[in-house]
């Protein structure tokens, strides 16, 4: 199921939102203040590709100010467009596995600052 829906994911929604991440990082990246904000797009492009398989552990305490800022600036627009789609996702029964990750993308877009991902 994992590998299935990573490529339905994919052809679907991650190349785009890969593409757009990696674009808004290297933006970011451009100026010295936003180095740290351009890594975490980074690091939820890397989710957003192939999200089946992987885990999430957000501890928002290791950079309380990071997160406040992401989360003041873009995190809360972010957080609430990966929650509304994971919402649509679920409201069909072959969805609910990809509004799960939108979920899991939401969690991560909101707070990525001091977040830890593993593969299963």
């Amino acid at each position: 199921m994992k590998t299935l829906g990573n490529i339905i994911w994919f052809l679907f929604v991650g190349l785009a939102s890969f593409i757009s991440w990696g674009l808004i990082g290297i933006v970011l990246c451009i100026t010295i203040i936003g180095i740290p904000f351009g890594k975490q797009c980074f690091k939820i492009a890397s989710v957003a590709v192939f999200p089946f398989g992987k885990i999430i552990d957000s501890n928002f305490g290791d950079h309380p100010v990071g997160n406040i800022i992401w989360a003041l600036l873009a995190g809360w627009e972010l957080a609430l467009s990966y929650a509304l789609s994971g919402v649509i996702f679920c409201v069909t029964i072959i969805g609910i596995p990809f509004g799960l990750q939108c979920f899991k993308l939401a969690k991560l877009s909101f707070a990525p600052f001091g977040a830890l991902i593993f593969d299963e």
